[in-house]
């Protein structure tokens, strides 16, 4: 019932994020920066320490590297093709591509959800409301991207749908496969590492861009803090 409610909100969360980058897209960095510390946080103060509990023999030097995995996997992945809305537009057969790569993206981040709820309800809940706060960011950059890239509102309002759909099905997707618990320590490091990645190297930089720096720092901060409080709240550190 948890998945299911989850992968409902993830949905709402990227199509919300898409339809306020139509009407509100000066005022986006403050949730951004918000997003960034949030995605930060939960990597800090939830999954690396959970996947040292979680370890299963494996010394915190292996795990650290499973997380320094995840990082470059999502570098690789993010540099396939363009998947900011800053910079030139994508043309061509690149535009779908990287429409393409952030509803992998997204998938993956559902995928997170329903693994970490098979660790424990304190992890997953706590994983989920990190991603619930980057797929409102994925929702904007999904449309800015398209719309930026010279596609029209349909094409922008397709692919954000694809996107916003991507989560759910990986949420629900984890209902027909379980992970031994003794890899549950290298996959926690794992998502670590591509939420980590997230927050610096999308997030952060996406909330600085033509902005005051001051309130969206402090913006980022705060996310972090309630991560480090719900994680503390919920029991998982």
């Amino acid at each position: 019932m948890w998945l299911i409610a989850i992968a409902c909100a993830t949905f709402a969360s990227t199509v919300g994020g898409g339809l306020l980058a139509l009407r509100l897209r000066d005022q986006l960095h403050l949730i951004l920066g918000f997003s960034a510390g949030a995605v930060l946080g939960v990597a800090f103060f939830d999954l690396m320490p959970e996947s040292i509990g979680f370890g299963g023999g494996a010394s915190p030097a292996a795990l650290l590297a499973d997380t320094a995995l995840g990082f470059f996997a999502y570098l690789v992945i993010d540099r396939l093709a363009p998947l900011h809305a800053a910079g030139s537009p994508p043309t061509g057969r690149r535009r779908p591509l990287g429409a393409l790569l952030l509803c992998l993206h997204s998938l993956l981040d559902g995928v997170a959800i329903g693994l970490a709820f098979q660790a424990s309800r304190a992890i997953g809940i706590v994983v989920a409301v990190a991603v619930l706060s980057h797929d409102f960011s994925d929702g904007i950059n999904t449309m800015n991207l398209v719309l930026k890239s010279g596609a029209g509102r349909r094409a922008a309002g397709f692919w954000l749908l694809a996107d916003a759909t991507a989560p759910a099905i990986g949420v629900i997707a984890t209902l027909f496969f379980t992970v031994p618990r003794n890899a549950f320590g290298a996959l926690l490091a794992l998502f670590a590492g591509f939420f980590l990645y997230l927050g610096a190297s999308e997030l952060i930089p996406e909330s600085f861009h033509a902005h005051p720096k001051a309130l969206t720092t402090a913006m980022t901060l705060v996310g972090a803090a309630v991560i480090f409080w719900a994680v503390r709240l919920a029991g998982g550190a």
